[in-house]
């Protein structure tokens, strides 16, 4: 790739957090009043990412809420002025309950919606009563959207989402076939792009270390189904090079692979380069993502090396996610 040619293309930068309570991913999901110990590092977190002239936007869950102690850390961020509240879902610990919450109950299309927007509606208030903020952007708990969730979103009052979560499907929901850079989402299917200009989806920057995303997905998926699956091949590719698929997020990949996506994401035409992680992943291993020790620093440093690459080598503007979405519009 011809570093020369490219050397100042500009680029929009985000890093999106969710925010939220930390638990054991592989336990059950913990209803109601969560532990939120990891929103004591936020404070300085932010103050490290504004080191880097980074803007990031908070998407801030219920169980943030709950006590006097994450309220008032997220108040000091936002007295800074250089960042984005926004609001995130859990459906597990967001009032009101409606019982035990299960794997497929985790992600909110697979709600019925009138539980959806009882607990948009009381996500929404938490956030104006405890941090005098009206979220208008919104991400999902787990990923996924719908066309039921994006237009209760519409109708209270939000106009940018980013539940989209590009190349991915599991048996409970699928973002397959959306389109991997921002875009006007359509309503009623939101996965769909649309000349009607009420919701601006922001998709995470997901790819591979080859350029055609849309083609070596579908390889890296078609080996994950039997009768493929049993080669082990997407394992093989990885370790080998030949096919990697690479996530924007420092929980999930390298320095090196968040590099290699970020160049062919700019050769390809991306306007944004999405970063996102979660708040969870400052404590030490405590939600099973990060495989070593002194995560705050571990991730510190992995934003600190891809930022200081992408400055050098283009014209980067760091923006919150709405931020973006207005540059984008306009």
């Amino acid at each position: 790739m011809n570093k020369a040619k490219q050397a100042k293309k500009p680029i929009i930068f985000v890093l999106s957090i969710d925010t939220e309570e930390e638990w054991d991913w592989s336990g059950p999901f913990p209803q109601r009043h969560g532990d939120v110990q990891n929103i004591l590092q936020v404070p300085a977190f932010h103050t490290i990412l504004s080191s880097f002239n980074i803007r990031p936007t908070y998407f801030v869950d219920y169980a943030v809420l709950e006590t006097a102690q994450s309220i008032e850390n997220m108040q000091r961020v936002i007295q800074q002025q250089n960042c984005e509240i926004g609001a995130h879902m859990h459906p597990w610990c967001n009032p009101p309950y409606f019982g035990d919450v299960g794997e497929a109950q985790s992600h909110v299309i697979n709600l019925p919606v009138e539980e959806v927007a009882a607990k948009v509606k009381a996500l929404v208030s938490k956030i104006k009563q405890t941090l005098d903020v009206t979220p208008k952007s919104f991400r999902s708990g787990r990923w996924g959207i719908d066309g039921k969730v994006m237009n209760l979103l519409f109708q209270n009052g939000f106009n940018v989402d980013s539940s989209v979560y590009p190349y991915y499907k599991n048996e409970f929901f699928s973002c397959i076939g959306s389109p991997p850079t921002p875009y006007w989402a359509a309503l009623d299917k939101p996965l769909e792009q649309t000349t009607v200009q009420n919701m601006f989806e922001v998709p995470v920057t997901v790819g591979f270390n080859r350029e055609n995303f849309d083609f070596w997905n579908r390889v890296h998926y078609l080996f994950t189904q039997p009768p493929l699956s049993w080669t082990r091949f997407n394992g093989f590719a990885w370790h080998t090079r030949l096919m990697r698929k690479n996530y924007l997020c420092p929980e999930l990949s390298s320095v090196a692979d968040m590099i290699n996506l970020c160049d062919i994401a700019i050769d390809k035409g991306y306007p944004v380069l999405h970063m996102y992680m979660h708040s969870s992943s400052l404590l030490e291993n405590r939600n099973n993502m990060l495989g070593q020790s002194n995560a705050f620093n571990h991730l510190c440093g992995s934003i600190e090396q891809v930022v200081s690459y992408l400055e050098k080598n283009y014209e980067v503007e760091f923006c919150t996610i709405s931020e973006a979405a207005d540059k984008l519009k306009s």
